[in-house]
């Protein structure tokens, strides 16, 4: 007889999870969310929404725990980059003019949320 396996979320739903809770906090802070995992060849975006004049486009990243590091720092250079080539696509398919825009980070611990506007 095998061992019992223990069946854990897998990590795009848990994800997911996590994306609609960044969205919630964000719609209670007046932003009207646009976009939840928008996904196009460059890369993908888990919210793009309207913060007053500005569109944003948010990375939410979620740690159960700060032993590996605090959430935001997991936003790489390289990741940071496929968010902008992305929000670059977006901006051009949607036919967006000369608005103003701004990369955002949700940061979740456990369950503290920290939003980090113009985070790079």
């Amino acid at each position: 007889m095998g061992k019992k396996r223990i069946d854990r979320p897998n990590k795009r739903r848990l994800g997911s999870q996590y994306e609609c809770m960044a969205a919630e906090y964000l719609e209670k802070q007046g932003v009207v969310i646009l976009e939840k995992n928008y996904q196009a060849r460059q890369g993908e975006i888990d919210l793009i929404g309207k913060d007053r004049d500005y569109l944003i486009f948010v990375e939410v990243k979620y740690r159960r725990n700060a032993d590996s590091g605090v959430p935001a720092e997991a936003v790489t250079l390289q990741k940071q980059r496929h968010i902008r080539m992305t929000a670059q696509y977006y901006l051009y398919s949607r036919r967006y003019g000369d608005i103003p825009c701004r990369f955002d980070v949700v940061s979740i611990l456990a369950q503290e949320i920290q939003w980090i506007k113009d985070a790079f």
